[in-house]
């Protein structure tokens, strides 16, 4: 008995219960989303305003450096370091639900309350992730265009030439694999780590669980992101005063749907 009671106390915990996930779940999470967006818009509008600025800055570098063909690798890198973003608002959505009002310092407040220490944790595996993804697009780059690189001979040929259109598609599919299996440890470990306590690997097989469980509505959620990044950077990251606040707030409502409370 004794040792039956020791194996029990032993063995890893699967983590929380989660509920099923629709496309309904997705509709309401974003539909509330925007709403947490319409009342928290000042302080929104200032983190997006700090990322759009951030994003501007690191494509100057890599001007400076003579890497612009990471640009577009970086750009649509960000989201894999989205949800670690968002964490601001959580924090505002969280504020909303408790009656309070999401002011910059309350905001600032709750996010230093919920930044524990497995949230760095799951930022590193974030961000390790997007250092990854940036050596692979360089491997890419040089493996089809060589050393000589980037040019506008290099531009004028990526659309109209067979090599040109296997550099996309091979690019594009890589970028897209990384994505998705970033998506399937991170799309509510962030959420969880913040709300809750729990360590950052519990989080992540939450978040793979609950992926694997409503991989349809799952996987429209991922595709939802990726448009929304994709048209923030073909809007020079000016998109991201909008469209990160909102994907942000329903990543914590979507969150709150998925997560047995």
């Amino acid at each position: 008995m004794a040792d039956a009671q020791t194996g029990a106390r032993a063995a890893p915990a699967r983590g929380p219960a989660l509920n099923r996930i629709d496309l309904s779940a997705l509709k309401g999470a974003i539909g509330d989303g925007a709403k947490d967006f319409g009342k928290a818009a000042p302080v929104d509008l200032l983190f997006g305003s700090l990322f759009a600025a951030a994003g501007w800055l690191l494509i100057a570098l890599l001007a400076v450096f003579r890497l612009p063909y990471l640009a577009y690798p970086l750009a649509m890198g960000f989201a894999l370091v989205a949800p670690f973003a968002a964490i601001a608002f959580y924090a505002g959505s969280d504020l909303i639900d408790q009656g309070e009002s999401p002011t910059l310092g309350a905001v600032l407040r709750r996010m230093t309350k919920g930044a524990r220490g497995d949230i760095r944790w799951m930022s590193l595996v974030t961000g390790f992730a997007l250092v990854i993804w940036m050596d692979l697009a360089a491997f890419i780059f040089f493996a089809f265009v060589g050393l000589n690189g980037f040019s506008v001979d290099f531009l004028s040929r990526l659309f109209t030439t067979p090599a040109g259109l296997l550099f996309l598609v091979v690019g594009n599919a890589a970028g897209a694999i990384i994505a998705i299996c970033v998506f399937s440890i991170s799309v509510i470990s962030f959420p969880l780590l913040f709300d809750r306590q729990t360590d950052f690997v519990t989080a992540m097989a939450t978040s793979v669980r609950l992926v694997r469980e409503n991989f349809p509505a799952m996987l429209a959620w991922c595709a939802i992101i990726g448009v929304a990044v994709g048209l923030s950077v073909a809007t020079g990251f000016i998109g991201l005063l909008v469209t990160l606040p909102v994907i942000g707030h329903a990543s914590w409502r979507l969150y709150q749907r998925a997560v047995a409370a």
